[in-house]
C-alpha cells in the first residue's frame, strides 16, 4: 500500500469519527437526556415493586429497540432522497408509486398531519428537557429553599441562549456540543453500571417476557404506563429528520453507542429504585448517592448543558423539515441561510427559530413543572411515529421489499398502541400538542390551497374563450396607445395573464 493511500484512508477515518461525534451533539441530545425524567414520571403512576420495575425496564429496552433502532435507525434511514429524510421525503417517495389519484391525496394529507405533529413535538420536547434539568438544583443541600419561579426563569434563560446561537449553524454548534455529549453519556454509563453491580437482578429486564407479562397482568394501568414509557424515545424521530445535516452512516454508528449507554443507565436507575423506592428525581438522587457533593454539582452543570444540546436535535430537525417543505412547494418561501459550504441541507431559518423560541418559553411558563409537561408529551411523537411507519410499510410493499415491509408493519402496530395510550393524555395537557400542530397545519393547507388556485388560474385557455374575456376587459379598461407584444407557445392556447 502506498503512503498516499494509507494517509487518505487515515484522514477518511478521522473525518468519519468527527462526523460521529458531531451527530452526538446534533441528533442524540433529546433521547440522551430522557433518562433525567422518564422513570421519575412512570413511577408517579405505579408503586415500586420488583415486578413493576422489571416490567417497565423491559418495556423501555424494547421500545428503544423497536421504535428507534428498527423504525428510524434501520427502516426509515434506508429511505432517503438526496441524503435527506423526514415525512416530506417519505411522501415524495410514496406518491409516484401510487396509481390512484385519490390514494395520493390521502397520503399527502397524512404527510401534512405528520409534519404538523412533528412541530408540536418540537416545542414540547425542549421545554420538558430543560425544565427537568433545572429541577435537579433543588437536591443541592442548602438550595432546597429556592422558589420554583426562579427555576422557571432559569429554564427560560437557558432556552433563549439556545435559540440565540442557532444562526451559527449546525456544523459549528455540533463541534461544541459533540464532546460534551460524549462526557454526558460516559457519566450515565458509569453511574448505571455502578448501580447494576449492586443489584444485578435488573438484567432480567432484557428479556421481553417481562414487558409482555407486565402489560397483560396490569390491565388498564399497564396500558396507561405506555404513555410514560414513550418518554424514553424522546427525540427518536430526529434521527431521520436530521439525516440531511450529517449523513446516514455517522448517525447510525453513533446510535449503537447511544443505545447501549441508554440501556445501562435505565437498568441502573431501576436497580437504584429497588434500593430506594421513595426516590422522586431518580437519576439525580442516584448520582447524589453515588458521589460526593462536588461531583454531583458538576454532573448537574453537565446535565444543564446536555439539555441545551438536547433541544438542538429537534430544532435542526424542524429546520430540515421546513426547508424540505419550501423546496417541494408545501410551505411558503421563508428566508433561508445556508450555514455550511459542504452540505446544502444545513440551514438556518430565522422566522422558524424565533417562533419556536417564543412557543417553548410559553410552554415552560404554562406548565411550570417537568412532570406536568410529561403529561402533555407523547401524543404528537407517537402520531408522527405511526404515520412514518404506515408510509414506510406502503413504500416497502410497492417496492416488493417483503422483509422490511413486515418489519415496518410490526413497528406501525407498536406505534399505534403507544398512540392510543397517549390519547388518554389529551385532557391532561396533550391538547397542547394538537393546538401547536394546528398552526403549521393551517399554514400548509392555506399555502397549498393558494398554490393550486394559482396554477389553475394560470392554465392556458382556448383562443375563443380568451377573446371573449379579453373583449370584456378591453372595453372596461383605460387604454394606453401603442402595441404590446406577448410570446405564446401556441396561438390556439393563450395564457390568461395577457388580458390583464
Amino acid at each position: 500500500m502506498s503512503p498516499l493511500s494509507h494517509t487518505t484512508k487515515e484522514s477518511d477515518f478521522i473525518k468519519h469519527c468527527k462526523d460521529v461525534i458531531k451527530s452526538l451533539g446534533v441528533v442524540f441530545g433529546d433521547i440522551g437526556t430522557s433518562p433525567i425524567y422518564t422513570l421519575s414520571v412512570i413511577f408517579l403512576l405505579i408503586p415500586v415493586t420488583l415486578s413493576n420495575v422489571l416490567g417497565v425496564l423491559s418495556l423501555i429496552v424494547w421500545t428503544l429497540f423497536i421504535l428507534v433502532a428498527v423504525e428510524y435507525a434501520w427502516l426509515a434511514m434506508s429511505l432517503g432522497k438526496k441524503g435527506e429524510g423526514g415525512t416530506i421525503v417519505l411522501k415524495e417517495l410514496l406518491v409516484p408509486l401510487l396509481k390512484s389519484r385519490k390514494h395520493a391525496t390521502w397520503v399527502t394529507a397524512l404527510s401534512f398531519i405528520g409534519i404538523a405533529l412533528f412541530f408540536g413535538d418540537g416545542v414540547i420536547t425542549p421545554a420538558v428537557s430543560i425544565l427537568s434539568a433545572v429541577e435537579g438544583i433543588l437536591l443541592i443541600p442548602g438550595l432546597a429553599f429556592i422558589n420554583h419561579y426562579i427555576l422557571i426563569v432559569t429554564a427560560c434563560v437557558i432556552a433563549v441562549l439556545l435559540f440565540v446561537f442557532q444562526h451559527k449553524g449546525t456544523e459549528r454548534v455540533s463541534i461544541m456540543f459533540g464532546p460534551l455529549m460524549i462526557l454526558w453519556f460516559f457519566a450515565l454509563a458509569t453511574s448505571g453500571a455502578m448501580a447494576i453491580s449492586q443489584n444485578p437482578v435488573v438484567l432480567q429486564a432484557l428479556n421481553p417476557w417481562y414487558a409482555i407479562k407486565f402489560l397483560f397482568t396490569s390491565g388498564m394501568t399497564g396500558f396507561l404506563v405506555l404513555s410514560g414509557v414513550i418518554l424514553c424515545a424522546t427525540g427518536g424521530e430526529a434521527l431521520y429528520a436530521d439525516m440531511g445535516h450529517l449523513g446516514r452512516k455517522p448517525i447510525q454508528r453513533a446510535w449503537y453507542f447511544v443505545f447501549i449507554t441508554l440501556i445501562i443507565t435505565y437498568l441502573g436507575q431501576g436497580a437504584f429504585l429497588l434500593q430506594y423506592p421513595v426516590a422522586k428525581l431518580v437519576l439525580y438522587e442516584m448520582i447524589l448517592q453515588q458521589s460526593p457533593l462536588l461531583l454531583y454539582v458538576l454532573f448537574l452543570v453537565l446535565s444543564l448543558l446536555a439539555t441545551v444540546i438536547a433541544s438542538q436535535a429537534m430544532i435542526s430537525g424542524i429546520f430540515s423539515v421546513v426547508y424540505q417543505g419550501i423546496t417541494t412547494n408545501v410551505m411558503p418561501m421563508f428566508k433561508v441561510d445556508y450555514t455550511s459550504s459542504k452540505l446544502r441541507s444545513q440551514v438556518y431559518i430565522g422566522t422558524i427559530n424565533w417562533t419556536l423560541m417564543f412557543a417553548v418559553l410559553f410552554i415552560i411558563i404554562q406548565f411550570k413543572h417537568s412532570h406536568n409537561l410529561a403529561a402533555a408529551y407523547g401524543f404528537a411523537v407517537t402520531g408522527t411515529m405511526t404515520i412514518t411507519g404506515l408510509m414506510m410499510t406502503l413504500i416497502f410493499w410497492y417496492r416488493r421489499s417483503m422483509v422490511k415491509m413486515v418489519s415496518a408493519s410490526i413497528v406501525t402496530g407498536c406505534g399505534l398502541l403507544f398512540f392510543l395510550s397517549n390519547m388518554c393524555k389529551i385532557p391532561h395537557g396533550g391538547y397542547w400538542s394538537i393546538l401547536i400542530a394546528l398552526c403549521p397545519l393551517s399554514l400548509i393547507l392555506i399555502y397549498t390551497s393558494g398554490q393550486r388556485k394559482l396554477i389553475r388560474s394560470s392554465q392556458p385557455m382556448p383562443l375563443d374563450m380568451f377573446l371573449e374575456q379579453y373583449e370584456n376587459v378591453y372595453n372596461a379598461a383605460i387604454k394606453i396607445k401603442g402595441t404590446a407584444l406577448f410570446f405564446v407557445r401556441d396561438i390556439k392556447m393563450v395564457q390568461p395573464y395577457v388580458m390583464q
